[in-house]
């Protein structure tokens, strides 16, 4: 089995009056089918109210499925018991550091989640020692959080989730918030956690430059998965995307009106290295 797998996965939002009466129905999941493979790296792209964060919150137990089923590390998470063992196995990272940074230095905000789950004391900073290096942090370890910039902010809270050692990280838009080299910090990061220690990565971004390491790509609208694949099927398809409100990465959008405009350059270039040598190959 997958480390996690959706099947006709449906979540809805009910508002009701004040006398408990239904007033309206928002179906946020519509029929959402997913499958994720231990180690892998997926991204989830889609415009705002796609239902792609309603989707990050179903992983970690935080919403519970309205219908269909949703298996994470072989539990199945309409199940009361299995939701202290798929928290322990998924950490979150969300939009805002600020959220999720409680302590006032680093090193003890990294040691809160492992204290919280029982480790050992003897263990606990062992494994900040070991998060605050991934993440590139270890040299921070004495700083105060509030000092730090908003990439950093975000790298320390990834740390914070990697001290717990889950075998997956699901970060909700966590570059929405931060400048270009933030979010460069943040990727570099999530990338070398995913290559390094072969933590599965589920990574929600509306940012289309962010999915090119990725290795299976789900692109969601309205509810529902839309189009699925590695990036540069999916890049490859420039008007589909855009008839969904997404973007393409810069360079793949100049490839693309490059070959439209009848140069024979390939679909689906995803890196300004890849463009420079297919243009070189035409002279």
């Amino acid at each position: 089995m997958n480390f996690i797998e959706a099947r006709k996965l449906i979540h809805e939002y009910i508002r009701r009056d004040e006398e408990e009466n239904v007033e309206s129905i928002l179906t946020a999941l519509d029929g959402v089918d997913l499958d994720v493979k231990q180690g892998e790296f997926v991204a989830v792209l889609g415009h705002n109210g796609s239902g792609k964060s309603t989707l990050a919150k179903h992983l970690n137990l935080l919403l519970h499925p309205s219908g269909g089923t949703l298996w994470v590390d072989g539990k199945n998470t309409q199940e009361a018991d299995s939701l202290w063992d798929i928290r322990q196995n998924v950490g979150m990272v969300f939009q805002n550091p600020d959220n999720q940074i409680i302590a006032s230095v680093v090193e003890e905000d990294v040691a809160f989640g492992p204290e919280n789950i029982g480790i050992p004391t003897s263990e606990i900073w062992g494994r900040v020692e070991r998060s605050l290096k991934s993440v590139g942090m270890i040299q921070y370890r004495q700083h105060s959080p509030n000092k730090l910039s908003g990439g950093q902010k975000q790298r320390v809270a990834i740390a914070g989730v990697m001290a717990m050692e889950p075998k997956c990280i699901v970060l909700d838009e966590p570059t929405a918030m931060l400048d270009p080299n933030g979010r460069k910090e943040v990727l570099d990061a999530v990338v070398r956690l995913n290559q390094e220690k072969g933590v599965t990565v589920i990574l929600i971004t509306h940012y289309m430059e962010e999915v090119i390491r990725a290795d299976k790509v789900y692109v969601m609208d309205h509810g529902k998965v839309v189009m699925q694949g590695v990036p540069r099927a999916i890049f490859s398809q420039v008007d589909a995307l855009k008839s969904y409100r997404l973007d393409v990465p810069q360079i793949t959008l100049l490839a693309h009106e490059l070959h439209e405009a009848g140069l024979p350059i390939p679909d689906g270039i995803l890196t300004r290295q890849e463009l420079v040598e297919a243009l070189c190959q035409l002279y």
